[in-house]
């Protein structure tokens, strides 16, 4: 890899807690947590590859969630030790891999609906719950080769947020979404070739809060119903009312969630 290092938010001070953003997103999704938190802790949110400030993903080779872990790896110094990293969907699933890498430097999780679609293909090979997403990312990229970012973002989001979502969506974000899905292909590669087994998971003995929404595609609630009896240490809290989208539709209320089990470590 090159010398790269991510883009960051910085805020507070106190024991360290960093925070890694969904796909399609970038870390100003974590603002409002970071108000909240910066008065006991201090918050770092970070960009990940292709996103909000951060490097571009590599043209001359495939990258892997280890990748991220590494492009982070000035950011998690910066939180010292024990930290807590907070995830939603890729950031969560780049969360979990950085606590394999370096599990003497996480003293907590906070996830919700990490996306580790490889799993489930370990568990259980195609056809099965991670082929919804499979199918969103090919129209994606279909979408992309006519040049058509707009459908593209279409595919991805109505997947992830249900029939109807882009449309609805404010034209405000729609650029930055639109701009984002040039990266589909490898979020998607990252994901669903990680090969870190489910038993690796299995000692990873420190405190999860593990987050998911009742309306969630099959492909994220799959990847928990694995990695949920699989933790030794986790709390499953499931929203009733929220989607896999849930931290950024509905953040004060997963907001709420995190600030609890960060106040009971």
């Amino acid at each position: 890899m090159q010398d790269l290092s991510a883009f960051f938010r910085e805020a507070g001070t106190g024991p360290g807690v960093v925070c890694l953003h969904s796909n399609a997103s970038s870390s100003s999704q974590w603002r409002g947590l970071m108000e909240r938190l910066a008065p006991q802790f201090h918050v770092l949110a970070a960009d990940s590859f292709g996103a909000g400030k951060s490097p571009a993903w590599p043209i001359d080779r495939q990258v892997a969630l280890r990748d991220e872990v590494a492009l982070l790896e000035p950011v998690f110094a910066l939180a010292g030790e024990p930290m807590v990293l907070v995830g939603h969907s890729y950031g969560a699933a780049i969360a979990l891999i950085a606590t394999i890498v370096h599990p003497q430097r996480v003293r907590a999780l906070a996830l919700f609906e990490p996306t580790l679609f490889a799993l489930v293909d370990a568990e259980t090979p195609p056809p099965n719950a991670a082929d919804g997403i499979r199918s969103a990312v090919a129209g994606a990229g279909v979408a992309l080769d006519k040049g058509d970012p707009s459908e593209a973002a279409r595919c991805f989001i109505d997947y992830w947020m249900g029939a109807g979502a882009w449309k609805h969506t404010p034209d405000a974000r729609k650029g930055p979404i639109e701009g984002s899905m040039v990266n589909v292909r490898n979020w998607a590669h990252a994901l669903l070739t990680e090969p870190t087994p489910l038993a690796a998971f299995a000692a990873m003995n420190i405190p999860v809060l593990y987050m998911t929404g009742k309306k969630s595609p099959e492909s994220s609630l799959g990847v928990a119903r694995l990695l949920t009896r699989t933790l030794p240490n986790v709390r499953v809290v499931e929203f009733d009312s929220l989607g896999h989208m849930g931290p950024v539709t509905h953040p004060e209320v997963v907001n709420d969630e995190i600030c609890r089990f960060l106040k009971s470590l």
